[in-house]
């Protein structure tokens, strides 16, 4: 069973000494040290001192090293689902499962392009089996692909799209999100190191139109 996580209420700042970090800058510095250190890395101490807290402060607060990496990937994925959410659970559903689909994607690599440090951590954390990866799929992944199923089960058997195992699909669109982490690999490739923001989701608009057109096709003829 996944262990989850038991956030505690912060502890009252010291009257004396520097101002203790904040919760938002403890989840974010803790993603930037999980992806630099990996996981089985990241010792309780030297996580204590990127925080800037006391050595027990992880166990005090969260319970555990683990319960501490789930709080970072809710931290970190809370604005990416809150933002797919219109498109993943749209109030009104488009008629035209293609179109769906599209804006499905379309949303999924905009957001991948502002957050590459998630990225890196759910790319690393994909390659061996844990409790990390169970609770990623069990409460991300799964869900969101759960949720475009039936507009792609449609489309398959409309002919737009071939049979198409979910796996596969998600080897499709995920396999690309690479080309906007800024790993070293891309780097040796010619991408620029200091790419804006809004070029960064452009690319990643025309990155999603590359992968849609090749598991849909031309669209087909308006009758």
């Amino acid at each position: 069973m996944t262990e989850r996580h038991t956030r505690r209420g912060p502890g009252r700042p010291s009257a004396k000494g520097p101002t203790p970090p904040t919760d938002e800058e403890i989840l974010t510095h803790g993603l930037a040290a999980f992806v630099e250190l990996g996981y089985d890395g990241a010792s309780m101490r030297e996580l204590a001192r990127r925080l800037g807290v006391s050595h027990n402060f992880i166990n005090d607060r969260y319970g555990s090293k683990l319960a501490f990496w789930q709080a970072v990937v809710d931290h970190a994925l809370e604005d990416v689902t809150r933002n797919l959410a219109p498109v993943l659970h749209p109030e009104t559903p488009a008629v035209d499962d293609a179109a769906r689909l599209t804006a499905v994607v379309r949303r999924f690599y905009e957001i991948s392009a502002r957050t590459p440090l998630l990225n890196q951590l759910m790319m690393e954390e994909s390659h061996r089996a844990s409790e990390r990866l169970d609770y990623l799929v069990e409460r991300y992944i799964g869900p969101t692909l759960a949720a475009v199923q039936p507009s792609v089960q449609r489309l398959v058997d409309s002919g737009r799209m071939p049979p198409t195992p979910i796996y596969m699909l998600y080897a499709a669109v995920i396999g690309p999100v690479i080309a906007m982490t800024g790993n070293p690999m891309m780097a040796k490739l010619g991408q620029p190191a200091d790419r804006q923001e809004p070029e960064m989701v452009a690319r990643a608009s025309e990155l999603a139109r590359v992968i849609l057109d090749g598991m849909l096709g031309p669209r087909p003829p308006a009758p």
